[in-house]
C-alpha cells in the first residue's frame, strides 16, 4: 500500500512517500480503506521526534481517518463490512489502509463527505474529553479557547456555542478574529495586539471565564489564572509555550481553582470508545442538523503530506488540513 513515513526526526521534508505492507486487524479491530486523513499538531511533534507512538501502534503518522471498513471485526463496533466510517487511531493514518479499534469508529454524519469526516475524530474526541469531561463545562458557563483558529479551536468554539455557552478565543490575526466570531465566538482576541487577560475580564464584566482550554501552557498559566472565575478550571492539552509555569497558589486556594490536563493518544480503547458513544449521542446530531460544521482549510494528496505540515507550522490554516487518497 501507499503510505507516508517519517524517515528521520526533522522538518516537513522528512515525510517520505513509501510502499508498506498492508496492516492486519487484530481482535476487536477493523481494516479501513482510507479515503482521507487529517493532519494534527501531534503529527508534527512525532515528526520532530518529540511524541513517540504508544507501544504496539504504527510508526506511521496520522491519528484520524475516514473511509470504508473492508475487513476485521466490524460487529465489535456495531458496524458491517462496507460501512463508511471515520475513526480515531493511535497512528497509521497517512496510508492507503489503516487499522482502527472498532469501538473508536463512528458513522459518517449524514450530509458530510468523507473528506469532512476525516477531520472530525482527533479534534472532536479531544474537545469532548477535555472541555466537557475533564473541564465539566456546564450550560451557560463561559469558555476561553487558546488557538481558536486551529482544528481544536474551531471545534471547541462551535460545540460549546451550540450547547449554550459563551466562548472567547485567542488568535494571531485580525482576519482570524473575524473567522472565529463567524463560527460563533462571543469575542475573538488578537493576542499579538491585545492583552487577552484584560479583554476577557472586560468582556465578562470582571467575572472571568469558567473553563480555559489551553494548548500553550508556559507563561500563559499565570495569565489564565487571572482570567478564571471562582471555581474555574484550566485544562492543558499541549505545551506550545513550554512545560514550566509559575503558579500563585494563593489564587488556587482562595478561589478553588483547578489546573488539569490530559493526552488522549495513550488512553485505552475502552476509554476512547466511551467518548465515541458520547459524541454520537450528543454531537453527531448537531453536525447532521447543520448547527455545527467541520472547517476544512485545505486538502492535499497523501504524497504532499510535507506541504501540509509546512502549512500547519506556518500558522496559516483556519480549521483542518486533510490528506486525500
Amino acid at each position: 500500500m501507499r503510505a507516508v513515513e517519517i524517515s528521520k526526526p526533522g522538518g516537513p521534508e522528512v515525510l517520505v512517500p513509501v510502499e508498506r505492507p498492508m496492516p492486519e486487524p487484530g481482535p476487536g479491530e477493523v481494516l479501513i480503506k482510507v479515503a482521507a486523513a487529517g493532519i494534527n499538531r501531534p503529527d508534527v511533534f512525532q515528526r520532530k521526534g518529540n511524541y513517540a507512538p504508544p507501544p504496539g501502534a504504527s510508526d506511521l503518522p496520522g491519528l484520524e481517518v475516514a473511509g470504508e471498513i473492508v475487513a476485521g471485526d466490524a460487529a465489535a463496533g456495531g458496524f458491517a463490512l462496507g460501512d463508511p466510517v471515520c475513526a480515531l487511531v493511535a497512528g497509521g493514518g497517512y496510508a492507503e489502509y489503516c487499522v482502527a479499534p472498532a469501538l473508536q469508529c463512528l458513522p459518517i454524519p449524514k450530509g458530510l463527505s468523507l473528506i469532512e469526516a476525516a477531520g472530525l475524530p482527533e479534534t472532536y474526541f479531544t474537545v469532548w474529553s477535555n472541555v466537557f469531561d475533564r473541564g465539566q463545562l456546564a450550560e451557560g458557563e463561559a469558555l476561553l479557547v487558546h488557538g481558536g483558529a486551529s482544528g481544536i479551536g474551531t471545534t471547541a468554539i462551535q460545540i460549546a456555542r451550540a450547547m449554550g455557552n459563551p466562548v472567547y478565543a485567542t488568535v494571531g490575526s485580525d482576519d482570524r478574529v473575524r473567522a472565529v466570531e463567524e463560527l460563533g465566538a462571543t469575542k475573538g482576541i488578537n493576542y499579538k495586539s491585545q492583552d487577552f487577560v484584560k479583554e476577557v475580564l472586560d468582556a465578562t464584566g470582571g467575572a472571568g471565564v469558567d473553563v480555559i482550554l489551553d494548548m500553550v501552557a508556559g507563561d500563559y498559566i499565570p495569565r489564565n489564572i487571572k482570567c478564571l472565575a471562582d471555581d474555574g478550571r484550566i485544562v492543558i492539552i499541549a505545551l506550545l509555550g513550554g512545560a514550566q509555569a509559575q503558579v500563585d497558589c494563593n489564587h488556587v486556594l482562595r478561589r478553588r481553582l483547578t489546573i488539569t490536563g490530559s493526552t488522549l493518544r495513550p488512553r485505552p480503547v475502552a476509554f476512547k470508545g466511551r467518548i465515541a458513544r458520547a459524541l454520537q449521542a450528543r454531537v453527531w446530531p448537531l453536525l447532521e442538523s447543520g448547527a455545527i460544521k467541520p472547517v476544512v482549510h485545505a486538502t492535499l494528496p497523501l504524497e504532499q503530506a510535507a506541504a501540509g505540515h509546512a502549512m500547519m507550522e506556518s500558522g496559516e490554516n483556519i480549521g483542518k488540513i486533510i490528506l486525500t487518497l
